[in-house]
């Protein structure tokens, strides 16, 4: 007899005499933290953060906001700024069973490697991380040649939560020296995710939106702007 069939009757026979059937999928245990945080778990800390919709972001003292729009005014990017040092961040959807950081590390050390970069697993502050340096091409200048790309270093960070999982990438100082590198973790930390309850592809980006001052501000900015201008950063917060 096919085992599927067999497992119904038994799940089946239970019910009959009230006994409720074994779950079919288990619920993934989440370890406890001290941040990032779940939306549903978030700390009555004091820290006031700026809301980006998906990401609520601390407004860490000596830290600037950069939020990034396409033309549509769709938040594709959030970056937060502490001295020549970066922590550009993003959130991802996840199953419920089972985190994807795994995955994540392994496909960003061979898309760094095919690149011309290198990173490997270390650890850090929040567990497995990756560390190493990427090559990246600085901005075109008017009137100048296309600039050849150049090595930066790097830390990619990241921490599975209850169906979303957030990613961080340190550039500057900051991914190399320990010190500089203090604020930006502390930020990292203290971030809070808003999931939603949504049903979303594993690894689409959760949507982000822009605060409502920043977004009138924005809009102001769009009302007058020469017609072919391509669209500004939000301005931070």
């Amino acid at each position: 007899m096919p085992f599927g069939r067999r497992r119904n009757r038994i799940d089946r026979s239970l019910r009959e005499r009230g006994v409720p059937p074994e779950p079919q999928h288990k619920v993934r245990e989440v370890a406890a933290t001290t941040g990032p945080w779940d939306s549903a778990d978030a700390p009555d800390d004091g820290v006031a953060r700026i809301d980006l919709g998906s990401l609520l972001l601390p407004a860490v003292p000596g830290t600037e906001l950069r939020v990034d729009v396409n033309a549509q005014q769709k938040v594709i990017g959030a970056t937060l700024r502490y001295g020549d040092s970066l922590l550009q961040v993003a959130v991802f959807a996840a199953p419920r069973a089972a985190g994807i950081w795994d995955d994540v590390r392994a496909d960003l050390a061979r898309s760094a490697s095919g690149q011309g970069g290198h990173l490997e697993e270390v650890d850090g502050p929040f567990g497995p991380e990756l560390a190493g340096f990427v090559r990246a091409t600085p901005p075109a200048q008017p009137g100048q040649p296309a600039p050849a790309p150049v090595r930066r270093p790097a830390r990619f960070v990241g921490v599975d939560g209850p169906r979303w999982f957030l990613r961080g990438m340190i550039s500057g100082p900051a991914a190399e020296n320990p010190e500089a590198a203090a604020a930006l973790e502390q930020a990292f930390r203290q971030i809070v995710v808003v999931r939603g309850s949504a049903p979303m592809p594993v690894r689409e980006q959760l949507p982000l939106t822009l605060p409502p001052q920043a977004a009138a501000q924005l809009a102001a900015q769009q009302a007058v702007r020469q017609p072919g201008t391509p669209p500004q950063a939000a301005p931070g917060t």
